[in-house]
């Protein structure tokens, strides 16, 4: 029996996660009509509920079951799944060359290692390891970001991250790669092996899994991806909550024109990332100090 996502926990290995691989067979839903207090998308000829009714969204029951589950597709696909293969390798030999690149600066800026892995929550709680290029000293600790997440949830404001305005933990021209993407560039690997997708919701961390809600954890009804509606609507200009409202409405509305036009968006929304990045950069560190004296954090 498929326990519904809002109630499985990341823990691996559980029965939970091993039926939610089982999800093929569910039945194939319809996706949520706009209605009167939908909004429009920064897709063109889409339109989403607005925050306040997309996330009060009750799951669907579904038949022989003694569970609500949210009707969707399979995770990936054939059409997706030939997506991701097809762009994959086209871009591998740019993800050699890019790695070439970094290997050279980061042996000259900051010894360590040249990748980051990190254990990320996946598709229905599952876990699995995430690769990047490594951005940030080798050094390691978490409270900082951990504080900083849990203040994003508490206090639903903009999602900036923590290098927007100056962070000593990055390497020299760490915050280049992360806001123009080239540090998740790596996680064609995951793509390749089935852990990701280029269009979807983007992982969390597993302690930032155990302050999601039950209603929030639906975001997870989707297989990740390397970019996706939330990030191509505004990303670090929208909420938490704005957040876990277009991911859930990507899990129902999801379809080839909707990936073929996020994948279209997606070098746009960048470059509005960068330039945002810039113009926090240039008004100087905020008054919130991120600093971290000899403690320094690996974060996303």
């Amino acid at each position: 029996m498929i326990r519904p996502p809002t109630e499985m926990l990341p823990e691996g290995g559980s029965s939970e996660l091993a039926s939610a691989a089982n999800v093929h067979r569910e039945p194939h839903s319809r996706p949520v009509p706009a209605t009167k207090d939908s909004e429009p998308s920064l897709i063109r000829g889409m339109t989403f509920q607005n925050p306040a009714n997309s996330l009060a969204m009750k799951p669907r029951p579904q038949k022989n079951s003694g569970y609500s589950v949210l009707q969707i597709t399979a995770p990936l696909p054939w059409w997706k799944r030939a997506i991701d293969i097809s762009c994959c390798l086209v871009a591998l030999p740019a993800l050699v060359f890019i790695t070439l690149v970094v290997a050279l600066l980061t042996a000259l800026t900051s010894p360590g290692p040249i990748f980051f892995k990190q254990e990320r929550i996946g598709y229905r709680g599952r876990r699995f390891r995430l690769y990047k290029f490594r951005t940030m000293h080798a050094s390691a600790e978490t409270s900082v970001h951990r504080a900083h997440f849990a203040e994003l949830v508490r206090s639903n404001t903009p999602m900036q991250k923590m290098d927007a305005r100056g962070d000593s933990r990055l390497i020299p021209g760490g915050w280049i790669l992360r806001a123009t993407g080239l540090d998740e560039l790596p996680q064609l690997i995951n793509v390749l092996r089935g852990e990701m997708s280029l269009v979807g919701p983007r992982p969390c961390i597993p302690y930032e899994y155990e302050q999601y809600s039950a209603r929030q954890r639906e975001r997870f009804a989707s297989v990740p991806g390397l970019t996706g509606l939330w990030q191509v609507s505004g990303k670090n200009r929208t909420t938490f909550e704005e957040m876990v409202r277009f991911d859930v409405e990507y899990a129902y509305q999801r379809s080839l024109v909707l990936d073929l036009k996020i994948i279209f968006l997606t070098l746009p929304a960048l470059y509005v990332q960068v330039r945002d990045v810039q113009r926090a950069k240039s008004k100087g560190p905020s008054k919130r100090s991120f600093e971290t004296n000899a403690s320094l954090q690996t974060v996303p």
